[in-house]
């Protein structure tokens, strides 16, 4: 009756593994499209899907905007940056600049032809370079007094001569791309009332 038994329980054993061991039965396709089933709502779905697709859309146009804003301001800045790491170089080299113009000025006599010639050709040379980074020499001698590019350091009576008109540039000023760097130093005519009739008729034309 033991023996019975015990064999009784290796054939569900063995019967169980072969079962464990068999190979995995195939899947009905069909159950996953039951599975995934269609909303209810079609239309009000499809435009969900179309609300979220142009939201997204939206998004992306302010992320492109948002980098393209990024861009101009880092250009702007690099500009700004090199503007006046320039402006800071060409103020530098104004003193030298003057000192050339005041040396070819006040000549000596008794120096060589050919050092006044070597000095025109390092003034000329330095200057354009300079013209070439975007400096321009203030118009003062002949122009009337501007408080903008001008700084009058004394007044004349000057026979002739408009009120307020400079006679005198004592230190040339300049302008980097349009922004005054250094005003000019001028003198400026100033007349007496005895001569308003002829200051009147030396106004200058409109196109000064």
């Amino acid at each position: 009756m033991t023996d019975k038994k015990k064999s009784m329980e290796d054939f569900e054993l063995s019967d169980r593994a072969a079962k464990d061991t068999s190979p995995e039965e195939p899947r009905d396709e069909g159950s996953f499209v039951q599975q995934a089933k269609l909303p209810a709502d079609l239309p009000a779905a499809y435009q969900r899907l179309l609300a979220e697709k142009q939201e997204i859309f939206a998004r992306l146009l302010r992320k492109q905007a948002e980098i393209e804003n990024f861009r101009k301001r880092v250009e702007r800045e690099k500009e700004d940056f090199l503007q006046h790491a320039t402006m800071g170089l060409i103020r530098a080299l104004l003193p030298t600049l003057d000192s050339l113009e005041r040396g070819l000025k006040h000549r000596e006599q008794d120096a060589p032809a050919k050092f006044y010639e070597g000095l025109e050709l390092i003034h000329k040379e330095l200057l354009e370079v300079l013209k070439r980074a975007g400096l321009e020499p203030v118009e003062s001698e002949g122009k009337l007094f501007d408080p903008h590019i001008h700084q009058a350091v004394e007044t004349v009576e000057a026979e002739g001569r408009r009120d307020q008109e400079v006679v005198e540039e004592l230190q040339r000023g300049y302008k980097l791309k349009q922004r005054l760097l250094r005003p000019a130093i001028v003198k400026v005519a100033v007349t007496q009332p005895g001569d308003a009739t002829a200051a009147s008729e030396a106004q200058p034309d409109e196109d000064e």
